[in-house]
């Protein structure tokens, strides 16, 4: 063996330990990050919820690879251009978009997930880290009303869970591309997008999709669905699949989940809940009511990033036949024979498209261990309290609600005695993002501009609902007068 080749290598070897910090270093690490992470919680009710400025500021878009910095000079440039501008999305003043949480225990959950490495895609590489992400299906699955013989998948969150309902749906009912063009999918205009995006991406871009009316509250109506169903079939075409909100993104209404139920079962159609944003809520009892018929669905997505307040980047999927999941992903791959006949559970790569994925399961089960259930669920109520606090409030100050509330986001506008009350409702919504010390958002129903209120951050208390209706009220005189 060539000492030119043995000395090349141990050079590189010495400039490639760079990756490998020793523990003094690790601990000065640590210690920057977490002085970072404490200014940042501590500062955040100071801070605005929106800054509109920082849009223009390139700093990061030219940042330098070329050289190393140190841990210092990298955090502050974060603060600087990556932590201010935009929707400060970790903050209680967040209450224009369903957010993201980012509970502080699954951010440990994510520091040792990424420090151990462990791979739970498959049983065979780390059966702990896999009986953690399948315990989480278990525990929601459960709670949703499934009984046994039930799958699910940990996702990146509603999109791909709904990809993976609908691609799941497509095989266990048997569509083939033959037939894409005599093939119906129900849905409502409440619909979220994903759900447009899982249909193309799943192959059926050709389907018929019907738009099912909605009822004064923007709910499924569930004779028009039926009546539509029977035409379908009358005129030749095939009813495959009808997707129900579970809280829908512009109102959060709950569609009539159970007499869906009935129709899809006697319509022999796949019956799919997306309840991203509302799921959770089914640990209240008020809310399983409301929700009842869920557990009869076929599949059912939630995202735990929403109503379980953890980090972007988690969803989950359920299927009530485990096997249509397994036979929709089902693989074999020749590199993968020393995993066969290990695993006592299903492996997470067999039941969706991801081999390669992140131990997303840790960042869920740690704040669930360290907290309980019942903080959970004293949260998501303090949110339904506070909506509904809201919703009072804003009818005192002459706002009207599209529709009263059924979780915990409320569309509402103000209607002047002269002028468009669209361009109003616009303008007052400038005035409040240039404001920025609360976040709200709005949406389009029907050619008509409101403005929504979405409480489901865990930071979300009673003082920032009352900045936010101190702010209407502000801005509200200001352009009355």
């Amino acid at each position: 063996m060539s000492q030119t080749l043995v000395d090349n290598i141990k050079a590189l070897e010495q400039s490639a330990s760079t990756l490998d910090p020793n523990a003094e270093e690790r601990n000065d690490a640590t210690q920057s990050l977490q002085r970072y992470a404490d200014a940042f919680l501590s500062r955040l009710d100071e801070n605005k919820s929106f800054i509109q400025d920082g849009y223009q500021d390139e700093a990061l878009s030219n940042t330098d690879f070329s050289q190393a910095s140190n841990i210092e000079e990298v955090l502050h440039l974060l603060e600087q251009h990556m932590e201010l501008p935009g929707i400060n999305t970790a903050s209680g003043g967040h209450l224009g978009y369903i957010p993201g949480g980012g509970l502080y225990a699954a951010a440990m959950g994510d520091y040792i997930a990424d420090v151990t490495n462990k791979y739970a895609g498959v049983f065979y590489a780390s059966p702990g880290a896999v009986r953690i992400e399948n315990a989480l299906i278990e525990w929601t699955g459960k709670m949703v009303g499934y009984k046994q013989g039930f799958g699910g998948n940990l996702t990146s969150g509603g999109s791909i869970a709904n990809l993976v309902a609908v691609t799941t749906a497509r095989d266990a009912k048997g569509i083939k591309a033959i037939n894409f063009h005599r093939t119906v999918i129900y849905t409502t205009l409440q619909a979220h997008h994903c759900v447009d995006k899982a249909i193309i991406i799943a192959g059926l871009r050709e389907c018929v999709i019907r738009k099912v009316a909605l009822d004064d509250c923007y709910r499924m109506d569930v004779i028009a669905l039926e009546q539509q169903i029977k035409e379908d079939r009358q005129a030749g075409l095939l009813p495959f699949m009808v997707i129900a909100n579970a809280g829908s993104t512009d109102v959060g209404a709950i569609d009539p989940l159970h007499a869906i139920s009935k129709v899809a079962k006697e319509q022999d159609v796949w019956m799919h809940v997306d309840g991203a944003y509302g799921g959770y809520f089914v640990m209240l009892n008020e809310q399983k009511q409301k929700m009842k018929g869920i557990e009869l669905a076929d599949s059912v997505v939630l995202d735990p990033h929403k109503g379980m307040f953890l980090p972007y980047g988690t969803g989950i999927v359920l299927v009530k036949q485990l096997h249509h999941l397994q036979n929709a992903f089902a693989y074999e791959a020749n590199y993968m024979q020393d995993t066969e006949g290990v695993a006592s559970g299903i492996s997470p790569a067999d039941v969706s498209p991801e081999l390669s994925k992140h131990f997303r399961g840790m960042r869920m089960w740690l704040p669930l261990k360290l907290y309980g259930e019942q903080a959970f669920k004293d949260c998501l109520q303090e949110k339904l309290l506070l909506t509904q606090y809201f919703t009072e409030k804003i009818k005192e100050l002459g706002f009207e609600v599209v529709c009263e509330p059924e979780l915990s986001v409320v569309a509402y506008r103000y209607v002047p005695e002269m002028g468009d009350a669209n361009e109003f409702n616009k303008t007052l919504l400038e005035k409040m993002h240039e404001d920025g010390e609360i976040f709200i958002s709005s949406t389009n129903l029907n050619g008509t501009y409101v403005l929504r209120f979405a409480c489901l951050s865990f930071r979300t208390h009673l003082s920032h609902v009352d900045r936010l209706i101190g702010m209407l009220e502000r801005h509200l005189k200001e352009l009355l007068r």
